[in-house]
């Protein structure tokens, strides 16, 4: 992804630079026809026209360092001053009779370049006009031996064709980079821009939903707080108990998830600790899902937290139910640091099907029909989630990193499918055949203080504890 830039380095800066190569140029070009050709020239004026560009172009180095976007006024501001010097020093240098004259034509396809093309045109205008009265009033070349003019002449012509092919296909170039990077951008930024309102359409219709469903949830709930009064006394009922208080639970969840919806409405997130934000995160998924086998691999890291604990669980939860509607036998979540500094990956693995060819090019761009009868919206949303938080989320294989994992089991737990040695007792992993779906969350995260990381140690341990109830074995493919 490109990034727009707004500060004012971008043209000026190359245009100080330029400015820098052109003096440093002329006075280099000065002193050797001085002293080398025999040339006698007006050093006084042509040196306070230089020290006059000096000053200017200290002056365009003081707003370079402003962090402020350059305008086109003050661009074509620049511009003009360099014609109108380049105009200076022909007139003091035999005008049109001078080789480098035709340094104008670099100056007007820079401006052409980075002007609009009004500008452009006053500015060719006013080339034009200088050219013209060149021809008519100049300071004549005064030379030691007037019969070398034309081999002066042609040296010259060839030194001004090298600077101005370099000019033009340095800055130039480097100029309509730039330029095609910036529209790049913003073209980007437009196609996120859709995606957001998208997502906050989505996101309306949600509000307008839990709003519509909050009656009827409270009367359901009403409803099953009596059955289970009625269970305890109705023999009939006393075999559905369990099932009426999975179906409260799940009732709580609802209304939970009703109640972090209107919190987030009226408040922003807060900092939390990964490792003790993440045990109660799994243990209150594992409500939604009670027969799925899910496992959370290692610790978490002690030193991370999050800015916004609420979305980050949000985008979690989108995926571990996604994971778990596509292999109720084997889910897990690991949270690592990544290898970016101040990011943390959350990565869940499931065994099912995979994810379709057709279909990957798709995700998360827009709403999509899955093989698996879900609409998309989940995961869309948590796509456009996590590139608010300034992170994203990569779906791949499962089978493409099983390997590495299989290959290093726990120690003293090994993992199902692993044989034992003959006659040593320890079993020894097996290769692994299985497929499914990797996805990682990567988001931003801080670092807190080592206080903290000491306190949010145990909690990592305990949220590990919590979240390996049913671990299951890896799925083996005979």
């Amino acid at each position: 992804m490109h990034r727009i830039t707004v500060s004012a380095s971008v043209n000026l800066s190359h245009l100080f630079w330029l400015r820098s190569l052109a003096i440093i140029g002329q006075l280099c070009t000065i002193a050797f026809v001085q002293f080398f050709f025999g040339v006698t020239l007006p050093l006084p004026a042509m040196l306070f026209v230089i020290a006059m560009e000096v000053a200017f172009n200290g002056v365009t180095w003081l707003r370079v360092t402003q962090d402020r976007p350059e305008s086109n006024l003050e661009l074509f501001g620049q511009i003009w001053v360099d014609l109108g010097a380049l105009s200076a020093l022909l007139f003091l240098s035999g005008g049109t009779t001078n080789p480098f004259v035709s340094l104008y034509l670099p100056s007007l396809a820079i401006a052409a370049a980075v002007l609009p093309w009004y500008l452009t045109a006053w500015l060719a205008c006013f080339a034009v006009a200088c050219y013209v009265l060149l021809g008519f009033d100049n300071v004549p070349l005064n030379l030691d031996n007037p019969a070398n003019l034309f081999d002066y002449y042609r040296g010259g012509m060839w030194v001004n064709f090298m600077v101005s092919v370099a000019l033009i296909v340095w800055f130039v170039a480097r100029m309509s980079r730039a330029l095609r990077q910036r529209e790049a951008a913003l073209a980007d930024a437009q196609q996120r821009l859709l995606r957001d309102e998208r997502a906050v359409a989505l996101g309306v219709q949600a509000a307008t939903v839990a709003h519509e469903i909050g009656t009827p949830l409270s009367s359901i709930a009403m409803l099953t707080e009596e059955l289970r009064d009625i269970a305890r006394t109705d023999k009939g009922l006393q075999p559905y108990g369990a099932d009426l208080e999975l179906l409260d639970k799940q009732i709580t969840l609802c209304t939970s998830a009703l109640a972090r919806l209107r919190s987030r409405a009226s408040s922003a997130g807060s900092r939390q600790a990964v490792s003790e934000w993440l045990g109660p995160f799994v243990e209150q998924w594992r409500l939604r899902h009670p027969h799925v086998k899910f496992e959370l691999l290692g610790n978490a890291p002690a030193e991370l937290c999050l800015d916004d604990p609420v979305a980050v669980g949000q985008i979690l939860t989108i995926l571990l139910d996604n994971a778990a509607r596509a292999s109720r036998d084997f889910v897990t979540l690991r949270a690592y640091p990544a290898t970016r500094a101040g990011y943390i990956d959350f990565e869940v693995c499931d065994a099912g099907p995979g994810i379709p060819v057709a279909l990957r090019a798709s995700l998360g761009a827009a709403p999509v029909e899955s093989t698996q009868g879900g609409h998309g919206v989940g995961l869309y949303l948590a796509f456009s989630s996590a590139a608010r938080l300034g992170g994203s989320i990569d779906l791949g294989d499962a089978s493409a990193v099983a390997a590495g994992k299989d290959a290093a089991p726990d120690a003293g737990q090994p993992h199902a499918g692993a044989r034992e040695l003959p006659g040593t007792g320890q079993a020894a992993a097996r290769p692994r055949k299985w497929h499914g779906t990797r996805a990682v969350l990567h988001v931003p995260a801080r670092t807190e203080s080592r206080a903290g990381a000491a306190t949010g140690a145990g909690a990592a341990a305990q949220s590990s504890e919590i979240g390996r109830g049913e671990g299951p074995g890896r799925p083996d493919a005979a």
